[in-house]
C-alpha cells in the first residue's frame, strides 16, 4: 500500500521525460527510409503475425493501436511497415533500445539530479539548476527566450486559436469546424506570445520563476538530445514527480506542459481516479466500489480521518494528499536500472505443461540473465542480491484456477549453471504451492527471472581468488560469488574485510630457515598462505600473527604443526567474534568491506585448496576444543574405586 512521504521544505521543480515511440524511432534511425512512414514495432511469433509494442503516430492516424496484432494492422493500415524486434535465444532482444536510452540518460543527467524509470523514460530535479538561473539570468530579463520554451503548454493559460497568413488553425485543445472567421478574429491572440509572457512575468510569484526556468531548461534538453540522438521527447514540468508524470503525455509528441500551482486543483478535479500513479490496480477499485470515487474530485469530499478510517493512516493520509496535488516521492540518483529481468510469455497452444519444458525456457532465459548481470558487474562494478521468478499458470480444474502461482526469491549465486539450478528449485517450489495437494494438470503461460537488490561494490574489494592464485593470475570477474562479496551493511553477522595490497606473501621465521638464504617466495613453492592474512591489518592480529607464526603455512596438507592449526583456528574465531573492531575503528586509514559468513557457498569452498578448505569450515563450524578431564567428566568417575581386600 502506498505510504505518504514528507513534503519538501522548499519548492522543487521537476521534468518527467518522455519518449515518443521510442521503438518506433530507434528503428527508424537504424533505417532512415522509414521517417514519415506508417510504422510498427511488432515482437514477432506466428500468431497472427505477433504482437505490437510501439505505432508512430503516422500510423495512428489509420487506426492502429498497440493492442493490435501484426496481422490486423496490415488490414487497417496495408502500407505499415512492421519492423521486428531482434530475437536472441529464440526471445526478444531488448538491448538495442536499452542502448539508445542510455544515449538519452546521459544528455539528460547534465542537468541535474536524474533518475531512470524505464528504457524510455526519465525523471529529472532540475531544482538547483532552476534556482541558479533564477540568480543568475531570470527569464524576466532575458531579451530572448529559448524558441523552443515559448512552444510549452502552460496549464491555466486559456486555451487560444493561432492566425497565419489568414488561415485559421484550430489548437489542439478544440474540435471544432470553423464557419465563420470574423467572429473569431477579434478574440484571436498569438499562443507563443502568451506563453512568453507567463515565462517572462516580473511579478510571479518565487514558485512559478522556478517553473519558468525549468520550462526553459528543458526545452534546451529536449532540443540536445533531438540535434545528438535524433531522437524526441516530451514532458511534464511541475513542482512533484506526480504531476510531472501525469502531463508529461497530455500533448504528443515532442512538446512539454508545465502546471502551476495555481492550476493543480482544476487539473485534478476530473481526472479519472485510475489515471492516478498507484491506484491503477486493486487500491484505485476500492476507491469506486466501496466509495463511489469515479475522478480525484470525489475524493476531495473525503476527510482525512475518514480515509484513515478505510485504508489505515499511512494510505489515508496519502490518499488525501495526492487529491490535492501533494507528493513528497523524491527523484532518486539513479542512471542504472534497480534491477534486470528476463521473461517469455507462452499464448494458448504455446502454454508449457511439464517441468522438461518450462527448464528449456528457463535455462534460456537464465543465460540472458546471467550476462546482463554479469555485464553490469565488469562495467558498472555493481553486484545483485536476489534472484526472483514470476510465473503465470493455469490449472485444468477451473473452479480453483483463480489461485495464482506465487513469486519465489532466493540468494542470486553468480554463474549460468547455478542460476539455472537455483531458479528450475525456485519454479518446483512455487508449482507445489500452486497445486497443493491437488494432482492435476497445469500449463504455464508466461515465465521471468529477475536480478535485485542491486548495489554498488565497495571500492577496494576484489575476489579472494586473486590471493590464492597469486598476483600474476588473472581473475575473471565470472568466478566471483555473491557469497564472498557484502551485504547490506546495517545487518550482523559480518566479517569485515580490509583489502590487502601487498602482492607477496612474506613468509614466517621458521620458514626462513627452512629455504635458507634464498628467501624463495611463496608464490613460487606448491601450497597457500593463510587467508587470515588478507582479512584485516589490526594491530592486535598482526601481534597475534607473529607470535603464533600465521603468516603463512608451509605447502602440503602435513606441514603444519598440530599447536600451529589451534592456533589459526583460534585466531580465526577471534576473527569472527569480535568483527574486526579494531580494523573498524581504523577506517579513516584503510577501506573495509564485509560479508556474511553463514552465506558462504559450500560449492566454493570445496573448489579451494585443503588448507583454505579447512580454515573456512573453522569459521563456519568450529570443531569444539577438548578439554582435559576433571572429575565428573565420565560416568565412571560417579563411581567409588573398589576397595581392595587386605
Amino acid at each position: 500500500m502506498p505510504v505518504a512521504r514528507p513534503e519538501p521544505q522548499e519548492p522543487r521543480v521537476i521534468a518527467h521525460v518522455d519518449m515518443d515511440c521510442f521503438y518506433v524511432q530507434v528503428e527508424q534511425r537504424r533505417n532512415p527510409e522509414l521517417r514519415g512512414q506508417p510504422t510498427a514495432v511488432v515482437q514477432y511469433n506466428d500468431w497472427k503475425g505477433g504482437g505490437l509494442i510501439a505505432v508512430s503516430y503516422e500510423a495512428r492516424k489509420f487506426g492502429v493501436k498497440r493492442s493490435m496484432r501484426g496481422d490486423e494492422a496490415k488490414m487497417v493500415c496495408p502500407s505499415i511497415n512492421l519492423v521486428q524486434v531482434p530475437v536472441a535465444r529464440d526471445k526478444a532482444d531488448l538491448n538495442v533500445y536499452r542502448s539508445a536510452g542510455s544515449e538519452v540518460v546521459a544528455i539528460l543527467s547534465t542537468k541535474g539530479k536524474c533518475e531512470r524509470a524505464s528504457i524510455d523514460e526519465v525523471y529529472l530535479d532540475l531544482t538547483d539548476a532552476a534556482k541558479e538561473m533564477l540568480l543568475e539570468s531570470p527569464p524576466e530579463l532575458l531579451e530572448l527566450i529559448f524558441e523552443e520554451a515559448t512552444k510549452s503548454n502552460i496549464l491555466g493559460l486559456p486555451s487560444v486559436i493561432f492566425v497565419l497568413h489568414d488561415l485559421i488553425v484550430v489548437s489542439l485543445q478544440f474540435d471544432m469546424n470553423v464557419t465563420n472567421r470574423a467572429s473569431y478574429v477579434q478574440d484571436v491572440i498569438n499562443r507563443e506570445d502568451s506563453v512568453r509572457a507567463w515565462l517572462c512575468r516580473a511579478d510571479a510569484d518565487y514558485q512559478d520563476k522556478l517553473l519558468s526556468c525549468g520550462a526553459i531548461i528543458v526545452a534546451q534538453l529536449r532540443v540536445k538530445v533531438l540535434e545528438e540522438t535524433q531522437f524526441t521527447c516530451s514532458a511534464g514540468i511541475a513542482h512533484n514527480k506526480m504531476l510531472a508524470k501525469l502531463v508529461s503525455g497530455m500533448h504528443k509528441p515532442a512538446q512539454q506542459t508545465v502546471v502551476p500551482s495555481s492550476a493543480v486543483q482544476d487539473f485534478l478535479v476530473s481526472l479519472p481516479i485510475k489515471k492516478m500513479k498507484q491506484l491503477g490496480g486493486k487500491l484505485g477499485s476500492s476507491l469506486q466500489d466501496d466509495l463511489g470515487v469515479n475522478t480525484v474530485g470525489d475524493l476531495l469530499s473525503f476527510t482525512e480521518d475518514k480515509l484513515q478510517e478505510y485504508y489505515g493512516v499511512n494510505t489515508g493520509t496519502w490518499l488525501w494528499k495526492i487529491a490535492r496535488g501533494i507528493s513528497g516521492e523524491e527523484v532518486e540518483d539513479r542512471l542504472l536500472p534497480k534491477s534486470h529481468g528476463c521473461g517469455k510469455t507462452f499464448p494458448g497452444p504455446k502454454a508449457l505443461k511439464n517441468n522438461a519444458s518450462v527448464k528449456t525456457w528457463l535455462d534460456r532465459l537464465c543465460e540472458e540473465l546471467s550476462e546482463r548481470i554479469q555485464s553490469d558487474l565488469n562495467q558498472n562494478k555493481r553486484i545483485a542480491q536476489t534472484l526472483t521468478l514470476y510465473a503465470r499458470a493455469c490449472r485444468k480444474n477451473k473452479s480453483d484456477s483463480i489461485k495464482k502461482f506465487p513469486s519465489k526469491s532466493c540468494p542470486l549465486r553468480y554463474g549460468t549453471v547455478k542460476i539455472q539450478e537455483d531458479a528450475m528449485k525456485l519454479f518446483e517450489s512455487g508449482l507445489h504451492d500452486f497445486l497443493g495437494s491437488q494432482n492435476t494438470k497445469w500449463s504455464i503461460t508466461s515465465l521471468s527471472v529477475s536480478a535485485s537488490k542491486i548495489f554498488d561494490i565497495p571500492i577496494g574489494t576484489s575476489s579472494i581468488l586473486r590471493y590464492i592464485k597469486g598476483p600474476n593470475s588473472t581473475v575473471s570477474p565470472a568466478n566471483l560469488d555473491c557469497s564472498s562479496l557484502p551485504e547490506d551493511p546495517s545487518l550482523g553477522n559480518k566479517l569485515y574485510i580490509a583489502p590487502n595490497h601487498e602482492e607477496h606473501c612474506e613468509p614466517s621465521l621458521s620458514e626462513k630457515e627452512d629455504y635458507g638464504n634464498n628467501n624463495v617466495p611463496l608464490q613460487m613453492v606448491q601450497g597457500t598462505c593463510s587467508i587470515l592474512k588478507f582479512l584485516s591489518q589490526s594491530p592486535v592480529l598482526s601481534e597475534k600473527r607473529k607470535i603464533d607464526s600465521l603468516i603463512c603455512s608451509h605447502p602440503g596438507p602435513e606441514s603444519s604443526s598440530e599447536p600451529n592449526k589451534a592456533e589459526e583456528h583460534k585466531a580465526a574465531q577471534y576473527v569472527d567474534r569480535k568483527k574486526f573492531n579494531t580494523a573498524g575503528s581504523n577506517s579513516a586509514s584503510s577501506s573495509t568491506w564485509m560479508f556474511n559468513v553463514e552465506d558462504i557457498d559450500p560449492a566454493v569452498v570445496e573448489e579451494l585448496p585443503p588448507e583454505i578448505q579447512r580454515e573456512i569450515h573453522g569459521w563456519i563450524r568450529p570443531p569444539k576444543q577438548s578439554s582435559s578431564k576433571t572429575r565428573g567428566s565420565t560416568i565412571s568417575s560417579y563411581f567409588q574405586p573398589a576397595k581392595r581386600s587386605g
